[in-house]
């Protein structure tokens, strides 16, 4: 009885069953899928005994690691199943030059099918097998995959849009992601409510950086652009902070910080997420105050609580919202980095802050490896 017993023989039988099991998955993708996927399998299926011609034909011209180019291709537009297919024609191509070319001699220099030339072929389908398998996983055809992102990258900067102010009051925001990419862990929403009298301004960090804290920060931008305007505004962080509880993320915590500003009086609240403090420039004395509230970060316990601080802005009055990669850093903590950034703000109160968000991130925090944002409301 050898049943159980995994024998050479056996192995070779089960590696000849997925052989087949293989090429007939591939035979029924290539019948039964889609238009583009039959049309690419073909066109390079016919490219490989081409390049095999060529290179038979003019070896000198055509080097037998040329079939590298329909197997690249392939690994970005053919699904699993149909690639096998396609590996199976390459292999098959070598194995016929290596045939009328000759063995690999090291006195021959001329065109031959070389160790290397196979270890190239073989490292290069197997990349492009795992790219493939990602493609199929995530469910996107590498030619929709940039501009999916790219439509993403634009509806995250529509939301963290400011809406337009009334006149006697400036209002500008600038975004930098970790490492100069096109995504970030921090993000705004903004909206106009109370029939546009009131400016309601959520600023928030995600845990984490660049494109790591880029997915959250999507879904939760979203979401706290839902959730703004239609609660009242006390009632806004521990909506936020429900909605993030029940994600259940491993990295699941966030700070954030939400403006109320009326804009008629002046008058605002500030409710705060484990938020670092807003920075108040008043006009009358020429300083900068902080405005601290009282609250936990987003995401770490139910039923917390989010008690504001209150003031106001009059004419001149500038208030400044930001995030710790602005004021952080390796060699400074954060009262060193405000210190420095309140000095250099002070640079732009003759220019009414125009301009003012953009070139404090480079001044300030330019080369941090950190997302950064900075949001300003003047009183003018």
């Amino acid at each position: 009885m050898t049943g159980g017993v995994d024998t050479p023989t056996a192995r070779m039988r089960k590696a000849l069953h997925r052989a087949r099991t293989g090429v007939r998955k591939a035979g029924v993708d290539y019948f039964r899928g889609g238009g583009s996927d039959r049309l690419a399998l073909t066109l390079l299926l016919l490219a490989v005994p081409t390049i095999a011609f060529g290179t038979i034909a003019q070896p000198d011209w055509c080097a037998p690691a040329a079939l590298v180019l329909p197997i690249v291709a392939g690994g970005l537009v053919l699904r699993p199943a149909s690639l096998l297919a396609l590996y199976g024609a390459a292999a098959t191509a070598l194995i016929v030059e290596s045939a009328v070319l000759g063995p690999y001699t090291e006195e021959d220099t001329s065109a031959r099918v070389t160790p290397g030339t196979i270890l190239v072929v073989a490292a290069v389908g197997f990349f492009g097998l795992l790219i493939a398998q990602f493609r199929s996983r995530v469910g996107v055809p590498w030619r929709r995959g940039g501009t999916m992102l790219f439509d993403l990258r634009e509806r995250i900067r529509v939301q963290s849009k400011l809406p337009s102010l009334p006149s006697g009051w400036h209002r500008e925001m600038a975004l930098r992601p970790a490492g100069g990419q096109s995504f970030s862990g921090d993000f705004v929403v903004a909206a106009r409510t109370n029939g546009g009298r009131t400016l309601e301004v959520v600023l928030t960090d995600v845990s984490g950086k660049g494109m790591d804290a880029a997915s959250r920060a999507l879904l939760l931008s979203g979401a706290f652009g839902g959730l703004l305007g239609s609660l009242p505004p006390h009632g806004f962080l521990p909506a936020a902070n429900g909605y993030l509880l029940r994600q259940d993320w491993d990295e699941g915590f966030a700070t954030s910080i939400h403006l109320v500003l009326d804009l008629d009086s002046g008058d605002f609240e500030l409710f705060s997420a484990g938020h670092l403090p807003a920075l108040q420039l008043s006009a009358g004395t020429g300083k900068w105050e902080e405005k601290s509230a009282d609250g936990p970060l987003l995401g770490v316990y139910d039923g917390a609580q989010f008690d504001p601080t209150k003031g106001t802005l009059r004419a001149g009055d500038v208030l400044m919202l930001f995030t710790d990669g602005l004021v952080e850093t390796a060699e400074r903590d954060i009262s060193e980095g405000i210190d420095r950034l309140t000095g250099e703000a002070d640079r732009y109160v003759a220019g009414n802050f125009h301009g003012a968000a953009w070139h404090l991130i480079e001044t300030v925090a330019k080369d941090v490896n950190d997302d950064r944002a900075l949001l300003l409301i003047c009183r003018q």
